[in-house]
């Protein structure tokens, strides 16, 4: 009986400490999938979440990128792009709540999956163009832009993954742009051309693809 009791014994700081690296690896986990300025998820993390959504019929692929982001930066200093990141995030996230998810994919662009329940995702969004555009605080009011919008309702590309859709969200949000829109549904037709599933011109073409259209 001594002896099996000491086995316990023996077994409790190890049981103990195998505890807390577990604890401490799954915190590691969960801070390597949240980006550490804005509190959203990383690709990674998104990916996973996202994914899961998309076997709903109902979940759109949201695309969001920050206009003249450059110039706030050039214009008011680092500091000031940050916190426009970080009120940008806080409302894109308030938007999405608990039944999606959003993610910063990098840089000041940020995508977004819903579950469209009551098939209005296109006005809901028109007022998210609207929120985003108010300045980042009422002590700063001059430190504001617009965020172009590009989205897509997964029903319409049946198969198409997570990767395919973001694609044509990404090319939705660039006519936005462009066209100075806000927002913009992705078209039912085929994708334009992208190079490595970026548009030409954008952060991770190659300068070889050429100039966005």
């Amino acid at each position: 009986m001594s002896t099996l009791l000491s086995v316990f014994a023996a077994a409790g700081p190890l049981a103990a400490g195998w505890s807390v690296h577990t604890m401490w690896m799954r915190r590691r986990l969960h801070t390597a999938r949240r980006d550490p300025l804005t509190g959203l998820h990383t690709r990674d993390g998104f990916t996973r979440r996202a994914t899961a959504l998309l076997k709903d019929p109902r979940a759109v692929v949201v695309l969001a990128d920050v206009d003249h982001f450059k110039q706030i930066n050039d214009r008011f200093g680092h500091a000031a792009g940050d916190a426009l990141l970080q009120v940008t995030a806080s409302r894109l996230a308030h938007y999405v709540g608990r039944t999606g998810v959003a993610g910063r994919l990098g840089g000041d662009e940020f995508a977004a999956v819903v579950i469209d329940n009551h098939g209005t995702v296109g006005d809901l969004l028109a007022v998210l163009h609207g929120v985003l555009a108010r300045p980042a605080s009422s002590t700063t009011p001059e430190v504001r832009t617009t965020v172009s919008l590009g989205w897509v309702r997964a029903e319409d590309h049946p198969g198409e993954d997570l990767s395919a859709l973001l694609r044509r969200a990404d090319e939705a949000m660039y006519a936005a742009k462009q066209g100075r829109a806000g927002v913009r549904r992705a078209g039912l037709g085929r994708l334009f051309a992208t190079w490595s599933g970026r548009r030409a011109g954008r952060r991770g073409a190659r300068a070889e693809s050429g100039a966005a259209a």
